[in-house]
């Protein structure tokens, strides 16, 4: 459960993973459909992409709080595995099962993943959306991370969002798809997307750092103070009424870029909640993702590497121009 308090620590982040999951995590010498793989190790930790946040903003010296529904023995397992990391947590149970999701890591080869769907009942949900609103006003930040279950209401995103908004905390929200729409349609304080799910938003092509700023500021018109839009190798943007900055990583040899948009989040979100500078979030943010990738596991990179990627990842202002008028939201 959560340790309360009366004064907030500095950095305190409410990590929100509506689908939570177990990960196992099979690094195996190779990978092909159809043949029998024997896994050389095997990671098993609670996951979610929010739980994932929650691991590295510990990793990064805040203060994670982390909230998701469970259910059943896999609920249970979920449970402990938090508690073996230290991750505060507060629970919503249900009566059912958590989802399961296997992560295939093949040495040197591509990363493929296998997401259960995950449901729970509906009183559950509003159950959920209840014990949020309750736990928001300990929080400096809020982020929702990932999918919304099945079963839970036609529009979670903004359940979510209405909740949390009248407790004052600044909302982040990384997801995609319809969740994503819904949640900007609910005007969080921001969003951290990746370019992918940036161009599904907006239905138009974004691949570089112009078009990506472009486009955070066509989201920004539909009210909300801060964009972020990752572009992988090509590094990052965050846009608001400040200026607009873009960073780059370091080239590394990865391992697993599973979690690394997570870490990246978790930098971002651990910066704001110290009353860091937009572009000193921005670096955190891309020295935590960057670090993620030289290791498998969610979250789970190594501070050593994070704080040497961050010495030598520099920010720089991009122009603030107005967006084209292709790129706007429905």
């Amino acid at each position: 459960m959560i340790r309360s308090s009366k004064v907030k620590p500095l950095g305190s982040v409410l990590c929100i993973t509506p689908n939570p999951a177990i990960d196992r995590t099979l690094l195996t010498p190779s990978f092909q459909l159809g043949d029998v793989t024997r896994a050389a190790e095997v990671l098993v930790a609670a996951g979610g992409k929010g739980l994932n946040v929650a691991r590295a903003v510990q990793t990064l010296g805040g203060v994670p709080l982390c909230m998701g529904l469970l259910g059943g023995h896999n609920g249970r397992f979920l449970a402990d595995l938090a508690q073996k990391e230290a991750l505060n947590a507060s629970w919503t149970w249900y009566e059912g099962e958590t989802r399961t999701c296997v992560i295939i890591v093949p040495q040197g080869g591509e990363v493929t993943v296998i997401n259960a769907a995950g449901q729970v009942p509906p009183q559950a949900w509003q159950q959920f959306c209840e014990d949020v609103r309750q736990q928001a006003r300990l929080a400096d930040m809020v982020c929702i991370s990932g999918s919304m279950p099945l079963g839970a209401a036609d529009n979670a995103p903004a359940d979510l969002i209405a909740a949390i908004k009248a407790s004052g905390v600044p909302i982040w929200v990384d997801s995609s798809g319809v969740a994503l729409q819904q949640a900007v349609a609910a005007v969080p304080t921001g969003i951290k997307v990746n370019h992918h799910e940036a161009s599904d938003l907006l239905n138009v092509q974004i691949g570089d750092v112009k078009t990506a700023v472009q486009a955070a500021q066509a989201v920004r018109q539909n009210g909300i103070e801060n964009v972020v839009i990752t572009l992988g190798e090509q590094g990052a943007v965050f846009v608001n009424e400040m200026g607009s900055w873009w960073a780059k990583g370091e080239a590394i040899t990865a391992v697993s870029a599973v979690g690394s948009g997570d870490s990246f989040f978790a930098g971002l979100l651990t910066a704001l909640s110290q009353n860091k500078s937009p572009d000193e979030a921005l670096r955190y943010a891309v020295a935590a993702g960057t670090a993620n990738a030289l290791t498998a596991g969610g979250g789970q990179f190594k501070m050593a590497d994070f704080s040497q990627i961050l010495r030598a990842t520099a920010v720089s202002k991009t122009p603030h121009s107005s967006s084209d008028s292709h790129f706007c939201l429905d």
